[in-house]
């Protein structure tokens, strides 16, 4: 017997379902509280996890989606919206801003949220999983699905070089 979803949850189902998207909404009951876990949970690689990641550019909301082997380069997001500084949102601006609690924010329908970026090599990938409202809950689809129903901006937003690269480990 399917039981009804949280409300977070219903919300994102809601946003898919209006804008005729092609996605799947999944729930894993093992939980996906992080990237690695939620890697696990879909059984696809850590690089087809997107974060969706809260940054403050001089204080302004800007959503990065992030490969979950990658790391969000303030940096380049500052660069990238034209501000000065950008820093990880705390847990509860994040929440204030997206409706959704971190670690499940979904990228779409977030009228608080001034640009959202999409870092390019996501763009190679079949298939992405996002954060659906939930940590138990995500949504796949396919890169170009998600930058029109997120209406990102592919651009380069992550770190050099990725977590497991060799010159990474070095340092």
């Amino acid at each position: 017997m399917q039981t009804a979803w949280p409300a977070s949850v219903e919300r994102v189902s809601s946003f898919l379902r209006d804008a005729g998207a092609e996605a799947r909404l999944e729930e894993f009951p093992e939980g996906t509280e992080s990237a690695a876990d939620a890697a696990e949970a879909v059984g696809c690689a850590l690089g087809q996890i997107v974060k969706s990641l809260v940054f403050l550019c001089d204080e302004r909301p800007v959503l990065a989606l992030v490969p979950g082997d990658r790391r969000g380069d303030p940096v380049k997001i500052a660069r990238v919206v034209g501000a000065t500084r950008a820093r990880v949102a705390p847990p509860d601006v994040v929440e204030r801003v997206t409706g959704f609690a971190p670690g499940a924010v979904a990228p779409f329908a977030l009228e608080r949220i001034e640009a959202v970026l999409m870092d390019e090599t996501l763009l190679v990938q079949p298939l992405v999983w996002v954060g659906a409202g939930s940590a138990r809950h995500m949504v796949g689809l396919s890169p170009g699905e998600l930058r029109r129903l997120s209406r990102a901006r592919p651009v380069d937003v992550v770190q050099d070089p990725p977590y497991d690269s060799p010159r990474r480990k070095e340092r």
